[in-house]
């Protein structure tokens, strides 16, 4: 196990001796935060479990569950004359149905990226003479910065400036994946900075409606840690706050009424979870004419999955990265074939990097798959055709 940063190497240690003393069967657990998934990677926390405890990663990386569908629009609007695609860096090396943004941009596409939305706008004023198109991708966490941005864009006066929304909230894909049924689900850990803006309170179908807990976590070794042996104590499912000092029950309201203000509920389609309903954000009719779709029209056609990829059924917690026969082969952070290979939150990243230390790696990159393994595993998300594999 790699060394806790700044968590207390012995407060790990009676953790995971607490956790090896309070659970109990068979138990599978699911976290749903991009920076949990690196930090249970990082830490080599799945070397502290105990017999019987699994720890899966869920729909928790932005990135990695935007839909095929929604890159192969970015894409499009990239190739339209005098738009200049902003976007966070992740983004730009995901690919689409038949390119990617960065495929883009070395074909003489317009591609930025930025560090905040604050940063498109400043670009957008310093060129009016040329259409700014904001990716707007992530949680409640990020959203309410690309609504403080659409304040700032109205109150300069800039028709240049848009927005793309495709963000998406949490509780829907939390349904989304307990109505399918696929996967075994005992409890989630939930996601510390979404629930900064949230509250816990959102998570309380959970338990009422599920018969599921939850235990919003923060992202040293020592939170993840205490979150499970939270989970496994309860002997009544409930959702409560291991995060504590960052999170509450009612959330930030300043950043709700923001977010309520500017956006409105929509269905969104997931990677690995298809259309759900009310699930994410459209620009209000309020802030309708910064809506990069009411400006311009493209045609995206059909999409299509990377083939052989099986980032789907990762993002359900079907399987684990090295199941992929793809995985540390043809797919690496260096020649990704998957979105969750992209990210720096994915999944596939984390088990990748951290191979070395992480104990359900082992020699998956070593491991050899049997015959079509590449071509027929794909039954999740993933289909048996198209180029999007050699896009990155």
């Amino acid at each position: 196990m790699t060394a806790p940063g700044s968590a207390d190497a012995d407060r790990v240690a009676r953790l995971a001796v607490a956790l090896a003393g309070v659970a109990r069967g068979e138990r599978t657990y699911m976290e749903v935060c991009g920076t949990h998934t690196m930090a249970v990677s990082r830490f080599g926390l799945r070397d502290l479990l105990p017999p019987g405890v699994r720890l899966v990663s869920g729909p928790g990386c932005p990135v990695c569950v935007t839909a095929v569908g929604d890159l192969d629009v970015v894409v499009a609007l990239a190739r339209l004359p005098g738009v200049v695609i902003a976007t966070f860096g992740d983004l730009v090396r995901v690919p689409s149905s038949r390119s990617s943004l960065a495929r883009e941009r070395a074909a003489g596409a317009d591609v930025r990226v930025v560090y905040s939305p604050a940063d498109a706008v400043e670009l957008a004023a310093a060129e009016p003479d040329r259409q700014f198109v904001l990716a707007g991708i992530g949680f409640e966490t990020t959203a309410p910065t690309v609504a403080g941005a659409l304040l700032l864009a109205r109150e300069r006066g800039l028709a240049n400036f848009s927005v793309l929304s495709l963000h998406k909230t949490m509780p829907g894909a939390l349904r989304a994946l307990l109505d399918s049924g696929e996967s075994r689900i005992d409890g989630f850990i939930l996601p510390g900075h979404v629930s900064v803006v949230t509250g816990s309170d959102c998570y309380r179908f959970l338990p009422d409606e599920y018969g599921i807990g939850g235990v919003v976590a923060g992202f040293e070794a020592d939170d993840v840690l205490e979150a499970l042996v939270m989970l496994a104590r309860q002997r009544r499912p409930a959702i409560e706050i291991g995060y504590r000092r960052a999170v509450t029950a009612a959330g930030n309201r300043v950043a709700q009424q923001l977010l309520a203000r500017v956006f409105e509920p929509c269905d969104a389609v997931w990677r690995g979870l298809g259309a759900i309903p009310g699930s994410g954000l459209r620009l209000s009719d309020e802030f309708r004419e910064y809506a990069t779709e009411e400006r311009f029209a493209v045609d995206a056609g059909t999409p299509v999955e990377p083939a052989g990829c099986r980032c789907g059924e990762v993002l359900r917690g079907l399987i684990d990265p090295p199941q992929c026969a793809l995985f540390g082969r043809r797919c690496t952070p260096e020649t990704p074939v998957g979105a969750c290979m992209v990210s720096s939150e994915g999944s596939c990243a984390a088990h990748y990097r951290y191979r070395a230390i992480d104990a359900d790696v082992g020699d998956a990159a070593n491991r050899v798959e049997p015959p079509g393994a590449a071509t027929d595993a794909g039954t999740g998300d993933a289909a048996t055709h198209g180029p999007a594999a050699a896009d990155a």
